[in-house]
């Protein structure tokens, strides 16, 4: 993280320092083992953890694991847990890696952290379609190395599941040890003495003020103005998010700092920035400025799919985006369909549907699709409609992680060849394409006796072989 501060001071005030357990890419080096490696790193000087250690029975690596879990606490750093690796090269060789992630190396995790502290308050935080967040304010806590001041609280359920209240002391957990949450009232909070009403949602939108509403089978309260600050603030930092638009270096700070100062309102704007008004901004280098923009001009390339996912749509996911982008192929099909054609595309219902027709007629959501288009971006659906190419009208499901590609490189891949992706096993289901760590899909796949595919098989039909 500090070293992807945008400005490089930053980095250089701060203590940095490492422990190095690997070699890249190089030419001319060849290891035997993982442990002549670090030999090797020693010999050169490169700072090496002096606590590695090689076992020789999985027993002892148990062991050893044991041993860090309960010596985490007095530890000078902080750790969350324990990595062993094959040790021979050509083991980790003939064992390869799934995505980025090697098959001769496995972390033991430690369970999470958890501290006391105080809930000072409970604000709330607007989504992109209006709905509601509560978070805890708390009296600052180390977890974990961290200081923790917020922490999540799901919605509005959640909250009254815990009941929780200000003032109560709270046990909180660093979920992963990465996303601080709170768990529970500490055991004695609900017996203190004046202790508040149970919390409840807001009656008015935290953000604009406008009353709020709670919808039917709906486990969010939501604020109904589309010109809400909040919502606004949201959708753009989900547009240009991984998976939709894929914006690099465009964060949620930056884009909510950009809207207060009046430089966008919406994601058409972000096409109008130039590298001379991010650049005046402080803490914002020229290089960066540019690399922005030049991220910004990429993603005007991104599949179709990926612009309707991106445009914030209530009902549209990453899946449904590809479902109709596939099935209708162009924005004006999509724009002049009604509930009961987009409630024919896989995955989508006449509730669905409805919400659909419905945030696609509003006229800032047809301006807004309108700018977009005159800036350059994919409103049409490449490769063959439905019914044709190698795969036409298969249905396949995409799970676990796949050994080269990413989820969403399959799915092009599979829509371009005429397939379809849902997000659901059934038994109207062609393929089920399983990679790493394949959950409740796979399962329920093998229990249907749907076709399952591996990442090489699923090549192999795209290539018609």
């Amino acid at each position: 993280g500090t070293l992807r501060q945008l400005d490089p001071r930053l980095a250089a005030e701060r203590p940095l320092s490492l422990w190095a357990y690997g070699v890249g890419a190089s030419d001319g080096l060849s290891f035997e083992s993982q442990s002549e490696t670090l030999d090797w790193l020693r010999s050169r000087g490169f700072p090496v953890n002096s606590d590695i250690q090689r076992i020789d029975s999985e027993e002892g690596a148990i062991d050893r694991c044991l041993e860090w879990q309960q010596r985490r606490g007095t530890l000078a750093f902080e750790i969350d847990g324990v990595v062993i690796k094959v040790d021979d090269a050509e083991q980790q060789r003939r064992l390869g890696v799934v995505g980025r992630d090697p098959r001769w190396a496995v972390a033991w995790k430690f369970p999470p952290t958890t501290k006391v502290t105080t809930l000072k308050a409970v604000e709330w935080s607007v989504g992109k379609f209006g709905d509601l967040h509560p978070f805890a304010v708390l009296e600052p806590v180390e977890v974990g190395g961290v200081v923790v001041q917020h922490a999540t609280l799901h919605n509005e359920e959640d909250l009254i599941r815990k009941d929780v209240r200000p003032d109560d002391e709270v046990i909180i957990l660093r979920a992963g040890d990465v996303i601080p949450q709170v768990v529970s009232p500490a055991p004695h909070a609900a017996e203190r003495k004046g202790r508040s009403a149970p919390l409840a949602a807001p009656k008015s939108c935290p953000v604009c003020a406008t009353g709020t509403v709670k919808p039917e089978n709906s486990v969010f309260t939501k604020c109904p103005n589309r010109n809400c600050a909040g919502r606004r603030e949201a959708l753009l930092t989900h547009f240009v998010s991984r998976g939709a638009m894929d914006v690099d270096g465009l964060g949620e700070k930056l884009v909510v700092a950009l809207v207060e100062d009046g430089l966008i309102e919406n994601a058409a704007d972000l096409y109008q920035l130039t590298a001379e008004q991010l650049s005046a901004r402080e803490g914002m280098g020229e290089l960066s400025a540019q690399a922005i923009v030049a991220s910004l001009e990429k993603s005007k390339e991104r599949p179709f799919a990926s612009v309707l996912f991106a445009l914030g749509i209530e009902g549209v996911g990453e899946v449904t985006g590809r479902s109709l982008a596939q099935r209708l192929r162009t924005i004006d099909a999509l724009l002049a369909a009604d509930v009961e054609e987009i409630s024919q595309t896989p995955g989508i219902g006449p509730i669905v549907g409805g919400q659909i027709v419905e945030h696609l007629a509003d006229p800032q959501m047809r301006e807004l699709i309108e700018r977009l288009r005159a800036a350059g971006l994919q409103f049409e659906q490449e490769g063959p409609p439905p019914g044709e190419g190698p795969l036409a009208d298969k249905g396949f499901v995409l799970t676990g992680t796949l050994p080269t590609l990413t989820r969403e490189q399959a799915a092009e891949r599979i829509l371009a060849a005429g397939g379809r992706v849902t997000s659901s096993v059934s038994k109207k289901t062609d393929y089920v394409v399983a990679g790493e760590a394949a959950g409740s899909k796979l399962a329920k796949a093998e229990r249907l006796g749907v076709a399952v595919l591996s990442e090489a098989e699923l090549l192999a039909l795209l290539d018609g072989s």
